[in-house]
């Protein structure tokens, strides 16, 4: 049995709200045309970057506006929130997002090695539960699958508002010597860096008086 087969799924449900007719017609006939291929990746772009769980698509899309000289590629499982963006390629015109509805492991087990030059794992869900903290997704078994997909001195961010989460996350990459961690003193992770934009989790972590850690790695 492979390793992906005891592989526990990291994300709740994968649909809201029954999808509109237009919205409907987004996922048959814009979804294909955009979706990532790992044997056919995006050309012509300075770098590629990769985001794993976007959420509502707010930072994606972001750095896809502020960057169009980078392909992003987006990794979201929950159907409303790629509608979100697919709604937002289409009518803005952007070229340079490819996505994958579906589990992002299934997509960086694929990748070719050493192509990826930027990494987001934003606000991924926290399994608070004990009982259900083995479903986290950030953990020594995704570090080695980035490891490998990730250049030398490409660059891992992560955000959590769970501080336990954020402890487990730096006991995994304790034991994972191709990541170092870049923070120099406490408001290196306490701060967001202005070319990390909001996310609907962050600014509800901030609503609910959370604190939030914003991590980032360097690939050795």
């Amino acid at each position: 049995m492979s390793e992906r087969d005891h592989e526990l799924r990291s994300y709740g449900r994968r649909r809201g709200r029954k999808p509109s007719a237009r919205q409907s017609q987004l996922l048959v006939e814009d979804l294909p045309r955009l979706t990532f291929d790992p044997a056919t990746p995006p050309q012509g772009y300075r770098q590629t970057w990769l985001e794993i769980g976007f959420g509502g698509g707010e930072h994606l899309l972001w750095q896809a506006r502020q960057n169009p000289d980078v392909a992003l590629i987006g990794c979201e499982p929950f159907e409303d929130g790629v509608i979100k963006v697919l709604t937002a390629v289409t009518t803005e015109e952007l070229k340079n997002i490819r996505l994958h509805m579906g589990d992002a492991r299934e997509i960086v087990r694929a990748i070719a090695p050493a192509s990826i030059d930027r990494t987001f794992i934003l606000f991924p869900d926290p399994w608070p539960k004990r009982k259900h903290r083995k479903r986290r997704l950030v953990n020594a078994t995704l570090l080695a699958l980035l490891a490998r997909v990730m250049r030398p001195g490409a660059e891992l961010r992560i955000g959590t508002d769970s501080g336990d989460y954020a402890r487990t996350m730096l006991e995994a990459f304790a034991l994972e010597p191709r990541f170092r961690w870049t923070a120099a003193s406490p408001e290196d992770w306490r701060i967001r860096p202005a070319d990390w934009p909001e996310t609907r989790y962050d600014a509800k972590a901030v609503r609910e008086g959370r604190p939030r850690y914003y991590f980032r790695f360097l690939r050795i």
